[in-house]
């Protein structure tokens, strides 16, 4: 047999293995199904929600399991390792069967978004996803697609290995609904994306920096004094000149003069009051007495 053709059949084997375990232990809540094969035996290992229901009372599940794999697959020597998962609430496929059944339930489909949502964020994800598309309104409304995200979550690159996804199909009345979830665990490192600690230490760098720019921009207080010295010396010498326009010292003489049109009726009204009023006559030419 040609050697591609050996790896087409172990592919095709460790599938049917996982759908297998994934359907028989349903209530069991199986994440990861992982197929070793070794030339003294078989290791597979389960991750699963709860290992109490894939044991078994005296490890009666677990035998009947091995049995069944024994008969299905023809493995001879089944070594089968269960192992729990640490926070449901991370775990992708977890998530997304959990949402399927709730839809099947209920049927609120935004509801039972929200509230994987909050439970994935509330664990410590760094960023997650949901998106479900299908029959998502009701009997005899169209298709569409709903989607709710929170925090980062890398789209592209290589870093995007790092995201974990899991997908369930429910099966409600009005029709199939798919279930998408993708999560980014927490302590996640990007290369692209700088840590707190190097962002502090970047933010201290800039502020000594300006601190230092500052500094520099600010005059000494030497050459202070010596501008304040020179405007001293400098009003000093202006001091004179300010001096000599300055009026004397004394009482200020005020000069009013009054309008000729107001004058003369002036001189109307006191003529009118005493029968006229002789004015001092006025010298004429040469500071000569007027002629009588």
């Amino acid at each position: 047999m040609a050697t591609e053709k050996k790896f087409i059949q172990k592919a095709f084997a460790d599938f049917g293995i996982k759908e297998f375990l994934g359907k028989y232990l349903d209530r069991a809540g199986v994440s990861k199904v992982t197929v070793a094969k070794t030339p003294i035996a078989t290791r597979i290992t389960i991750e699963v929600q709860r290992p109490g229901i894939v044991v078994g009372k005296g490890g009666e599940s677990i035998t009947r399991v091995s049995r069944e794999l024994k008969v299905r697959f023809g493995i001879e020597n089944p070594q089968i390792e269960v192992v729990e998962v640490p926070v449901p609430s991370l775990d992708a496929k977890l998530v997304a069967e959990r949402i399927g059944r709730q839809i099947e339930l209920r049927g609120n489909v935004k509801q039972a978004l929200r509230i994987a949502l909050r439970e994935i964020m509330d664990a410590g994800a760094v960023g997650a996803e949901i998106r479900v598309a299908g029959k998502i309104v009701g009997k005899g409304g169209k298709a569409k697609a709903l989607t709710v995200r929170q925090g980062y979550l890398k789209k592209s690159g290589d870093t995007i290995k790092l995201v974990r996804e899991g997908r369930y199909t429910a099966y409600p009345k009005a029709g199939a609904i798919g279930v998408s979830v993708k999560i980014l665990p927490p302590g996640t490192k990007f290369d692209d994306k700088p840590s707190l600690l190097k962002l502090r230490a970047l933010g201290k760098e800039m502020e000594a920096k300006k601190a230092a720019e500052t500094a520099l921009a600010q005059p000494s207080e030497a050459a202070v004094e010596a501008n304040e010295e020179g405007a001293a010396q400098g009003g000093a010498e202006n001091a004179p000149q300010q001096a000599e326009e300055k009026p004397v010292e004394g009482k200020a003489e005020v000069k009013v003069k009054t309008p000729k049109r107001n004058r003369r009726k002036k001189e109307k009204d006191a003529e009118g009051e005493g029968g006229g009023v002789e004015l001092p006559p006025e010298d004429g030419p040469a500071g000569e007495p007027a002629a009588e």
